[in-house]
């Protein structure tokens, strides 16, 4: 079977989403194609950001997103010789919503997906896995996929790769990310939580050991980093070791509801970036252009804040199905330093802050910078920023406000 659309994006994650409602409401004939039956999978990202509660509020989608399940955290605070330090502080923004909303992703991509589907030219066409690239002439004219019926072709003019950090259309076009050193993984995992629990990011460290405690409704969703390698040998050790770890770095967690290691889920970090993130007919934003480091959570933002970037730039030559190499060169030029930078960012806090922990020296907050805090608290802002709303964020753009 083979049809045709104007823009056919791959993956149905947060970046696919928000590029598809956009380029829909700009009356783009737009296709999405996601290859698994639903959204509903768990330790995907699930921080929603000022900057994108921005967003969700320009495209007239707050009353939805405002009756979705939720927790908003509007600080991390760190402990520092038995008292509390805000390190990074959500409610000093100049945002219409100053914090983070812990919202299951599947709740927001399905937001998402009923918004476009108001819309004429939006198509979402799930167990749809796309398995390789049609190509004529050097240029790319659409993709291969496979369903459970069946395989098809889908011809595009424009064909978007929003397939995450392992992209298959990224590795079909033969481009090829620069790696950066990461120093740790990640083990997801949950845990009760009280209700009366803050709702604060709170970071937990000893020599050796970092772990991030996320609060959610009714349970703590938990980042506990180790060293680069090592999930097969601390495995090894088995679960009551790690309970008997947990215990001392959270005491107020019911460490005992952890009842097998199986429930610890491994996220292999990567930290990389395309230098080239198209060719011709194919643009490459979000995770499948540069994935990000779980460092500050900001994944999601940046790749929300490609979605928009690339809407803006390209809804205009879609319309007019002439997409050109360098409208593509476009979006990279204008959401690359934003990238570049918060990289850069990242890759600091690596060498400076999760290396050494986890190499088991001292896990406190440079003395120096725990001074100038407790004197100028307000400097709390400046990470908040970063983190919050990003170097260079998007707004909507006229055609898709609501």
């Amino acid at each position: 079977m083979t049809d045709s659309t104007a823009c056919a994006i791959v993956g149905g994650g947060p970046a696919g989403m928000v590029l598809s409602l956009l380029l829909a409401r700009a009356g783009v004939e737009v296709t999405v194609l996601e290859k698994h039956a639903d959204f509903l999978r768990d330790f995907r990202g699930d921080t929603v950001h000022p900057s994108t509660l921005r967003l969700l509020d320009d495209l007239g989608l707050w009353p939805q997103f405002s009756d979705l399940p939720q927790s908003k955290v509007d600080h991390a605070a760190f402990t520092v010789d038995g008292t509390s330090l805000t390190m990074v502080d959500f409610r000093r923004l100049r945002q219409p919503h100053p914090y983070i909303a812990m919202v299951p992703q599947w709740d927001l991509l399905d937001l998402l997906g009923d918004a476009g589907r108001a819309e004429p030219t939006f198509s979402l066409r799930m167990e749809h896995e796309v398995t390789g690239l049609l190509t004529e002439g050097g240029r790319t004219v659409g993709v291969r996929y496979r369903t459970p019926t069946g395989e098809g072709e889908l011809r595009a003019d424009l064909t978007v790769a929003c397939d995450g950090r392992w992209s298959v259309v990224r590795q079909s076009a033969g481009l090829a990310a620069r790696e950066y050193p990461v120093p740790f993984d990640v083990w997801w995992f949950r845990l009760p939580r009280a209700d009366d629990a803050e709702y604060t990011l709170i970071p937990r460290t000893a020599p050796g050991r970092l772990l991030i405690l996320i609060p959610r409704e009714g349970y703590f969703q938990i980042a506990y980093l180790i060293p680069k390698g090592t999930d097969g040998e601390r495995r090894s050790k088995g679960l009551e070791a790690f309970k008997s770890e947990l215990a001392t770095l959270i005491p107020e967690a019911e460490v005992a509801a952890l009842a097998s290691m199986d429930d610890v889920k491994f996220l292999d970090v990567r930290l990389n970036r395309l230098q080239r993130w198209h060719t011709d007919g194919l643009l490459c934003i979000g995770d499948a252009a540069h994935a990000m480091s779980p460092v500050g959570g900001v994944g999601i933002n940046v790749a929300v804040q490609d979605a928009v970037g690339a809407a803006t730039l390209l809804a205009d030559p879609l319309r007019r199905r002439d997409v050109t190499d360098a409208d593509l060169a476009r979006v990279r030029r204008r959401r690359l330093p934003p990238t570049a930078l918060t990289q850069a960012v990242q890759r600091v806090m690596h060498r400076r802050l999760v290396g050494p922990i986890l190499r088991g020296e001292s896990g406190n907050p440079p003395a120096a910078l725990v001074a100038v805090l407790e004197r100028l608290p307000w400097l709390s802002v400046i990470p908040a920023y970063v983190v919050g709303v990003g170097v260079r964020p998007e707004r909507a753009p006229a055609f898709a406000r609501r």
